[in-house]
This record gives structure tokens, C-alpha cells and sequence, in this order.
């Protein structure tokens, strides 16, 4: 398969046409027909089906046979095309490169910025089973959004706000750059993450560090992280300084899970750093600390 790059320059302003006048239908229905495409747009039917034929053969729309018609939807891939096509419109993003990391619900594209910084690139991809999940657990879910492109949407959203309030506070998180629509852009930490056992100078500071992040976003922003483990933590190379990434499934500290969530995140910090580096704490006071 081409590198988003690759497809990326390959699209044309028919071809976006195309891709946001479906966007903007996809909300009313996931399948959408071709007549409704060439009325949207107000391309002819010819010129709208060489479109979705080139479109379908870079796996940016699907299609399927409703009726005696053929009916079309967008793809992740083309949720990701429309995004970076805002970013450089905004001038956030100038190029994007190579695949660097896959979490549960993302992937992470390397990027550089219109003046050479090196970014990253967070595309959410909450899929089917996962926004059923996270409609039970998360709060911020709870709303009339049902596709998972807007829940996707919505976690990009929450991450981007978190991350700027948590930077301003001087938490020791990614600088953001920007976000649009389910892709999320920020600071390219040179590092390594903490689940693959660094070796560590002064861990107990690294652990400590790591705390304190979690009471600035307590005390300061008014947030929990809620998922926190050693796979959502980068220790840089040079400083030796723990970055906390992963935040849309934040909660507010008001919130009735807020306080077990804080609890819980500790306590799997405490654990790994017990296991691997043989230092710790006691976790009632670690979050005394934090939410005092």
C-alpha cells in the first residue's frame, strides 16, 4: 500500500471535493449513493464516478451494491487525507513521513512543520467494538455523536485541549501544535517508551517526575489521566525526562470514577517501576501528594 504521502499527493480538488461532500453526507448515513455524491458536489455522474474509481482503487471509500445502485463510504484512510489536507492549509503540518508508533485506537505518522520542526501526527482510529466500549465507560461519550469518525473527532478534540492546558501548567507532556478533525499534531519526543525497560540513571527521579505531571493535571488542569501505564510514557533520550501521552480518555477530577481511575493509575506505575528498577512508594500517599 502507498505511504499516506504518496496518496496524499496523488489526490487533486475534485478528488477532496469529492471526499468532503461525503464527509458532510456520511452524517446523515453511512452508505451513500452515487446520485446524491454527483448532486452534492455538482460534478456530472461521469466525472463524480472516475472520481470514486480512482478513490476506491487508494482504498479511501468502499462500495457496495443498495438496491439496483451503487452506494459509497469513507474509510479511516480518507478521514486522513482530509485532515492533513486542513493541517497544510493551516500551514501546522508542511510534510508528513513514515509510520513511528500504533497504539489501541491510533496510528502515529512522523511530520515536520512549515518552518522544519519535527512533529507527530496522532490519527485516532476508534473503530466499532471499541466506541461501544466507550460509550459504557467514558463520560465525554455520552452524547448524541453515534459514528465512530465523530467519536473519533471528539477523542482528537479532547486530546488537543488537554494537552495545551497541561503544557501551559509546565506538565511534562508533548507540545501541541494543532488538531483537525480525528488527527491530533504534536512534538516529536526523542525517546524511548517506558515499557521497553530503559535503562535509567536516577529512576526515582524519573518516578517522580511522573507524579508530578499527575498532580499538575490534578490540581491545576482539574484532570485524571484514567489509562496510564508504562505504554503511554516517553523517557527522552538526553534529559532523561518522562513525557505522559495518551490523553483523551481523560476525566474531570469532580468526576464520580476520577478518584479509583487516579488510584489505579499509580498503582500500575508503582508496580512497574517496583518490578524493573526496584524503587517505589506507598500509593495512599502518592495520591495524597496528588490531590493535595
Amino acid at each position: 500500500m502507498p505511504s499516506l504521502g504518496l496518496i496524499y499527493r496523488s489526490l487533486n480538488e475534485d478528488d477532496f471535493k469529492v471526499l468532503r461532500a461525503m464527509e458532510r453526507l456520511s452524517k446523515r448515513r453511512e452508505l451513500i449513493p452515487l446520485e446524491d455524491i454527483v448532486r452534492e458536489t455538482r460534478l456530472y455522474e461521469e466525472k463524480a464516478s472516475l472520481v470514486l474509481y480512482k478513490l476506491h482503487k487508494l482504498k479511501l471509500v468502499k462500495s457496495a451494491l443498495t438496491g439496483s445502485s451503487r452506494s459509497f463510504r469513507l474509510t479511516y484512510l480518507a478521514l486522513d487525507m482530509l485532515a492533513l489536507k486542513s493541517l497544510v492549509d493551516q500551514n501546522i503540518v508542511s510534510a508528513i513521513g513514515d509510520k513511528v508508533g500504533v497504539g489501541k485506537e491510533s496510528d502515529l505518522y512522523r511530520a515536520m512543520s512549515p518552518s522544519g520542526e519535527v512533529l507527530v501526527i496522532k490519527f485516532l482510529r476508534i473503530g466499532r467494538s471499541s466506541f461501544r466500549r466507550t460509550k459504557l465507560l467514558r463520560s465525554w461519550a455520552q452524547s448524541p455523536t453515534t459514528t465512530w469518525f465523530e467519536q473519533s473527532k471528539a477523542a482528537a478534540e479532547r486530546e488537543f485541549k488537554a494537552l495545551v492546558d497541561l503544557y501551559s501548567n509546565k506538565a511534562n507532556v508533548p507540545r501541541p501544535y494543532g488538531f483537525n478533525r480525528h488527527a491530533t499534531v504534536m512534538e516529536f519526543i526523542d525517546g524511548v517508551e517506558l515499557f521497553r525497560r530503559p535503562p535509567l540513571r536516577d529512576p526515582l527521579k524519573v518516578l517522580e517526575q511522573i507524579f508530578e505531571t499527575l498532580r499538575i493535571a490534578y490540581s491545576k488542569v482539574g484532570i485524571v489521566h484514567g489509562d496510564l501505564s508504562e505504554y503511554n510514557i516517553i523517557v527522552s533520550k538526553n534529559e532523561e525526562r518522562p513525557y505522559i501521552i495518551d490523553w483523551p480518555q481523560f476525566v474531570y477530577k469532580e468526576e464520580p470514577n476520577a478518584l479509583p481511575l487516579l488510584s489505579r493509575d499509580v498503582k500500575y506505575i508503582l508496580r512497574f517501576f517496583g518490578k524493573v528498577y526496584g524503587v517505589g512508594g506507598d500509593p495512599d500517599e502518592v495520591v495524597r501528594y496528588i490531590t493535595t
